[in-house]
């Protein structure tokens, strides 16, 4: 549970920025559980501006061909400190710091042929040349079986945990979408990355992007890595909503304690700062009310990591309440084997297990009033207490749930 700047400031995001929605974090949310703060790409790239990147462009790298944060950007990383002002700045809020980075090398350091920290060998020795990213030129791939890309990796983890860093998001590395004849083309290197950091003397989070990840490959996933993306970027559209209940029916068995399939940010709030971005610039989140609990509770029940995507800053109290829900928050933190009970074209119904209860959401998916209902026999309960989670309320005893939804709404409900 946390905050990560991409989907209020892009590529663009600054130290002051990042800080404020800390300090957010930090007074609103951190007794509700969120307690991860995440910066996001670009950080090591003086001229970005906004979502959009720039091609070949500058970046900022030491001597060992490592990127480090644009001062510019983050004036406190001057001179050599790296995040671990920031790092420090918010820890002492009593949170976690965590920083997206790229797979690979940075194509600037190959070109310039650096050293790797530790070694004789140079960037150029151990680059996959023809390993590269379609939609972002800052680095090549790493060949892991090169002599010197163990070393490499290790340098950069042991330089984070020397900021201080919590959190690894790292990118491009467990999509399909952009690799059809070779998916999952860099399983071996997960491996070195999940093993670097293991050997960095620093716990970290490791979350992978971006989806979809491939489903034979869940297993992998769940011993290298502690999130990894269902989808590609997800932002506010209902298209994007409404698939997303595809795609947890397929992933729910693979949801266990330390291991998270993750339907990615969510993009709540004010979005897209910087440039308009899947929608128009510095807008309110596209979502309806309705959908906007229903990203909730389907994030909640299914248990995927929960990363607030918008300027925190900038929240209504509506928003507040939405994300601050500590009921709802419960089945997300602690509901056990989440699964579909019905899901189709129209409607989808969801339970998990608590202690001496059930959690149980129905939703209705189409673009018309609905009556979505479940007849309690079918999940092996009799006669039940039914508990509404967002209006705090008993909604005495039932044989059948049976709720009419407005179109795109949901509830979700604690029975016993």
């Amino acid at each position: 549970m946390g905050w990560n700047s991409w989907d209020c400031y892009g590529a663009a995001v600054n130290e002051q920025q990042l800080l404020a929605n800390a300090e957010y974090v930090a007074k609103n949310l951190k007794q509700h559980g969120y307690n991860y703060v995440v910066c996001d790409i670009q950080w090591y790239e003086p001229k970005a501006k906004s979502n959009f990147y720039n091609n070949f462009t500058e970046l900022c790298t030491d001597e060992y061909s490592r990127l480090i944060p644009a001062v510019n950007r983050f004036p406190s990383c001057e001179g050599g400190k790296g995040f671990k002002p920031i790092a420090d700045k918010i820890h002492a809020m009593g949170l976690k710091f965590g920083i997206h980075i790229m797979r690979g090398i940075p194509r600037q350091a190959v070109h310039n042929n650096t050293a790797i920290k530790g070694t004789n060998v140079t960037a150029r020795q151990i680059a996959k040349q023809f390993s590269l990213c379609p939609w972002n030129t800052d680095m090549y791939g790493v060949n892991p079986k090169a002599d010197g890309a163990r070393e490499y990796y290790q340098s950069i983890f042991d330089l984070y945990a020397s900021w201080g860093v919590d959190f690894i998001k790292c990118d491009d590395i467990c999509n399909t979408e952009f690799n059809k004849q070779n998916p999952y083309s860099a399983k071996d290197e997960i491996e070195l990355i999940r093993s670097c950091i293991d050997n960095c003397g620093r716990d970290m989070v490791l979350s992978l992007s971006p989806g979809p990840a491939p489903l034979e490959y869940a297993a992998h996933l769940s011993e290298n890595a502690n999130m990894w993306r269902l989808t590609g970027d997800f932002w506010d559209n209902w298209d994007k909503l409404k698939a997303m209940f595809e795609r947890t029916s397929k992933w729910y068995p693979f949801v266990k304690e330390g291991c998270w399939p993750d339907c990615d940010m969510l993009p709540l709030g004010r979005l897209a700062k910087n440039a308009s971005y899947e929608g128009g610039r510095d807008r309110y989140t596209l979502f309806t009310k309705d959908e906007q609990v229903t990203l909730m509770n389907l994030w909640c029940i299914f248990r995927s990591p929960l990363m607030l995507g918008g300027e925190l800053n900038d929240n209504t109290e509506w928003d507040l309440n939405l994300i601050t829900n500590d009921e709802v928050l419960f089945v997300n933190q602690n509901g056990k084997n989440p699964r579909p009970v019905l899901y189709n074209e129209n409607e989808a119904i969801w339970i998990s297990d608590g202690e001496g209860c059930r959690f149980l959401a129905l939703f209705n998916l189409s673009d018309e009033e609905r009556t979505v209902s479940l007849e309690t026999e079918k999940i092996s309960m009799k006669s039940v207490s039914v508990r509404d989670l967002w209006l705090h309320s008993s909604l005495g005893e039932m044989s059948a749930v049976s709720v009419s939804l407005r179109p795109h709404a949901s509830v979700i409900y604690k029975i016993k």
